[in-house]
């Protein structure tokens, strides 16, 4: 490694704030797991090799309303098969092989093999291939509570927010055009 060059190891499962109670609750209850390495974290990547689930924290708002930034918990498995609708991670490639890890929803298998997957809050999608994605979300920890995805509220919210996606498409769109305007106007005001 040369002289300004790192290693990317992102910690996993680094709890802080309010979310250091639930990161105790979670321990008991055996949903999380890491170790350190020689004093490094473990990746995402080695982390769901090792253990098979991974408890993390989202960045951004790409997921919302089904994830809040900070706030909730996701809990990642590997998964062998992938299904349209399902939220899945997987890690975009980057500069020198340090790419960036996210989390979007799974829309449509291409015949190519590859998954058009689109954010449940962004208009715009991205083909990702088979072997960039790690692992599937299985549950999400809000407000201390454990939302899997086989329940019924978790069901609801990818049927009626997450599938009809042109219709998602449209309210999104008139939501950021409406906030355009609105920024527009309020300077014309001042």
């Amino acid at each position: 490694m040369g002289l300004g060059e790192t290693v990317e190891r992102r910690p996993v499962c680094v709890f802080r704030g309010p979310l250091r109670r639930l990161f105790i609750q979670m321990i008991r209850q055996n949903l999380y797991k890491t170790r350190k390495l020689n004093t490094m974290y473990t990746t995402f990547e080695e982390e769901l090799e090792r253990s098979g689930k991974l408890a993390y924290t989202n960045v951004g708002v790409s997921m919302l309303p089904l994830l809040r930034q900070d706030r909730d918990v996701m809990v990642i498995e590997k998964a062998e098969v992938y299904r349209p609708l399902d939220a899945v991670l997987f890690r975009r490639p980057g500069v020198k092989g340090r790419g960036a890890y996210v989390l979007h929803r799974i829309l449509k298998i291409m015949p190519d093999g590859r998954y058009w997957i689109v954010g449940d809050n962004c208009v715009t999608g991205e083909l990702v291939e088979r072997r960039n994605i790690l692992g599937v979300l299985t549950g999400v920890s809000r407000d201390g509570k454990l939302i899997k995805n086989s329940d019924f509220r978790y069901k609801a919210y990818v049927r009626l927010w997450c599938a009809p996606y042109h219709l998602r498409f449209f309210i999104l769109r008139m939501k950021h055009l409406t906030k355009r305007i609105l920024r527009r106007v309020s300077k014309r005001i001042r």
